[in-house]
């Protein structure tokens, strides 16, 4: 039994192991024929991968050359960027200290704006002062050259007076002689009234008359001959009788009198035609009429004062020197500063007192 079972066991152990052998040759088998295949494959793709790294070798050559020509580009424009960076910050440290030399000149600048606003300002001011010094000059001047003409025409008229005066002094002294000698034959004066007439003509063209045109007048204006009647003098203060004066003497007041009388008047006449035509003046112009109108008024006004204050003492005011008529005209002359105006007034007192 034993040896059957060992049998039977030997034999359905080789039997195992004869289909184990047979399942490992199918599977080897198997195995040979799928390693085949996977050779075949392996060596496709082997072949394709040795074509593609042939391929990946050449485009890495390639790209290793351009690498290369973009890498000497990059480095000659890294230089090139390099040395214009270099220069560009030369330039840049250039430019700011340019800024800042242009900041502070534009600080100057300002500066020396404002100080010459404020100079500008101070001229201005100095200029407006200068052109109202200049104007008060300027009317001053022409006022003072109105003035030096008046003081011209009047010691033109002073001097003739003083001639004139220096005549009827020795006229009188003449006169007074021969009434010392005892008179044979006594004549019966006509009794003549002499009034200076003024005659002023509108000037047409309304142009201011010279001294030498009233002069020539003066010298055309003729003296009557006749003789007058002795008038006595009224004094203030005494009421007496005074020496009577001789005709020659009476007639030569009585004329330079009425050539005062026609002067002023002319003057008068020219100076309300000038200020009636002449619209736009100046100032300087207006400055000047005021001042002679002012002064003739001013004249006027003083002389009458004064005629009032000696007719309110009962005094005679154009009798301070009875004698001598002509003293007494020198007299007022002197005593109003030669301001033919005042002479204009008293006239007609002289000419009632004669």
């Amino acid at each position: 039994m034993s040896s059957n079972e060992d049998a039977a066991y030997w034999q359905g152990l080789a039997q195992e192991y004869k289909q184990k052998w047979q399942d490992t040759k199918e599977e080897l088998e198997e195995y040979q024929q799928s390693s085949q295949e996977l050779e075949s494959e392996m060596e496709l793709q082997l072949e394709q991968s040795e074509k593609k790294v042939n391929d990946l070798q050449s485009q890495n050559e390639r790209l290793q050359g351009d690498l290369d020509s973009i890498r000497e580009r990059f480095e000659e424009q890294h230089s090139s960027d390099t040395k214009q960076i270099s220069d560009l910050q030369v330039n840049l440290a250039e430019l700011q200290g340019y800024k800042r030399e242009l900041e502070k000149y534009i600080r100057e600048l300002e500066q020396t704006n404002d100080d010459l606003q404020r100079a500008k300002r101070e001229t201005v001011s100095s200029l407006q002062d200068f052109e109202a010094k200049l104007n008060q000059a300027i009317e001053r001047n022409a006022f003072l050259e109105s003035e030096l003409d008046d003081k011209d025409y009047l010691m033109e008229s002073v001097q003739r007076l003083k001639d004139e005066a220096r005549d009827l002094q020795q006229e009188l002294d003449v006169s007074k002689k021969k009434k010392e000698e005892p008179e044979t034959t006594p004549q019966a004066p006509a009794i003549v009234k002499v009034k200076p007439e003024v005659k002023v003509e509108p000037s047409t063209n309304h142009q201011p008359v010279p001294p030498n045109s009233i002069h020539k007048d003066q010298s055309q204006s003729s003296i009557p001959t006749t003789p007058c009647r002795p008038v006595p003098h009224r004094n203030g203060l005494a009421g007496s009788t005074t020496t009577p004066l001789t005709p020659t003497a009476r007639i030569s007041a009585l004329n330079i009198v009425g050539d005062l009388l026609r002067k002023v008047g002319a003057l008068e006449t020219k100076l309300n035609a000038v200020k009636n035509t002449v619209k736009d003046q100046s100032p300087m112009t207006k400055a000047r009429n005021q001042h002679l109108t002012g002064s003739i008024k001013y004249s006027r006004l003083s002389l009458f004062t004064y005629i009032v204050d000696q007719e309110a003492l009962n005094e005679d005011p154009l009798t301070v020197h009875p004698n001598q008529p002509l003293d007494m005209l020198k007299y007022v002359y002197e005593m109003l500063n030669g301001d033919i105006t005042y002479i204009s007034m008293i006239a007609p007192y002289m000419i009632t007192h004669q």
